[in-house]
This record gives C-alpha cells, sequence and structure tokens, in this order.
C-alpha cells in the first residue's frame, strides 16, 4: 500500500513548519513519478521540469559526469531551476528504483509564496549547496 503524498511529505524536513490542512493540499498536488533504476531522472543543461521529493530509493547527483552527492529518502531537487527558471545545474540519476512525489514550477511558487518558512528552508539549503560548490572549486 503506498502512502498517502502527506504522510510522505510529513517526514520531509523542508515541510516539517507546515500544518496537516497545508500538507494535504501539497500532497493533492503532486504528482506520483517512478524512475528505473539507472534511468536519468534529470539531466544537467535540460530545462526545468518541477520540484521532486524523493520518497523511495536512492539517487546520484553528478556535475559535469563527477558524482557531487546522494539523494534519498526525505531528499528534495529541482528547487534552485524552479526558482531562476534556468536550466538544471546537475544530473541526477536513479541509483534504485525511485519513488518521488513531484510539483511544476506554476505549482510550487504559489505554494511557497503562501508558505514564507517553505521560503526560509529552502534558502538556508540554497545557502549550503552553494557553500558546498565554492569549497569543490577550490579543492580543484
Amino acid at each position: 500500500m503506498a502512502t498517502a503524498p502527506e504522510e510522505a511529505l510529513r517526514n520531509v524536513p523542508i515541510f516539517s513548519g507546515l500544518s496537516d490542512e497545508d500538507l494535504e493540499r501539497l500532497g493533492r498536488q503532486m504528482k506520483e513519478r517512478r524512475f528505473a533504476e539507472g534511468a536519468d531522472v534529470t539531466a544537467e543543461g535540460a530545462g526545468a521540469v518541477g520540484f521532486f521529493v524523493i520518497i523511495e530509493g536512492n539517487a546520484t547527483v553528478s556535475v559535469a559526469g563527477e558524482v557531487r552527492a546522494t539523494l534519498g529518502p526525505g531528499d528534495y531537487f529541482g528547487e534552485i531551476a524552479l526558482i531562476d527558471e534556468g536550466t538544471r545545474s546537475a544530473s541526477i540519476t536513479a541509483a534504485t528504483d525511485i519513488l518521488a512525489y513531484g510539483l511544476t514550477a506554476w505549482e510550487f511558487r504559489p505554494f511557497v509564496e503562501e508558505h514564507p518558512q517553505v521560503a526560509w528552508v529552502l534558502l538556508q539549503t540554497l545557502t549550503r549547496r552553494l557553500r558546498e560548490a565554492q569549497a569543490h572549486e577550490h579543492t580543484h
């Protein structure tokens, strides 16, 4: 039996400040997506598809063919391309079969505008990723 989106979303740190009502609303908007092991979830340089939260499974994040990170249940991706409407900053590949829930840019943006606490967590995540990227540049 698959978990209802809002149950899965409750365990996602970015949404931890939301009320049950908000989680249910968000869950209703999100679409279930499945990716088979080895599949490209997103490709570096491709247009933004949406914001995704991983519910089950793991994925690898690579930049210029070099693995930079691993994502697992509760992790999310796609927020950078959603915010600046630019291309994907990394390639994400399914390391195992993945169950994820996704939102399009036009669904995600109004939700974040109505829930500033989500925006704040996004900012913290973006800042951490930026610092990691800068540290990576200095070591090469």
